[in-house]
């Protein structure tokens, strides 16, 4: 039986929680996945440590956490494309991401080799 675009959704969030508590040492307070054509979107929140929230207060504070956590998700990059081929059966092209100081959120865009909605 085939999963659902929910369940496949849900799958992919609790992994991309699990790979920001890996990587970062804690996962965000609010995550969320949706599946549109071929790009995979995931919205997480809270994800700024209190320490991070302090340094945001200056622009080269804010600067380096951007920088820091950019570098940081881009050594992950074999982790999604494990994370993409197994939970969504399909290859990962590019990865584009954001980080927001301000709202203490990350955007992540996923750009796979397969139009998803075809599936559903």
């Amino acid at each position: 039986m085939n999963a659902t675009r929910g369940e496949l959704e849900a799958s992919f969030t609790r992994a991309m929680i699990q790979m920001e508590k890996e990587y970062l040492g804690r996962g965000p307070e609010k995550a969320n996945t949706m599946i549109i054509g071929d790009m995979v979107i995931v919205r997480l929140q809270g994800i700024l440590t209190r320490a991070e929230i302090k340094l945001a207060e200056s622009e080269h504070g804010r600067e380096l956490i951007k920088e820091t956590r950019r570098q940081l998700f881009e050594s992950a990059r074999e982790q999604m494309e494990d994370m993409t081929s197994t939970i969504l059966g399909c290859n990962l092209v590019s990865v584009h991401t954001d980080v927001s100081t301000k709202s203490g959120e990350r955007v992540i865009v996923l750009i796979v080799d397969v139009d998803m909605d075809e599936r559903f």
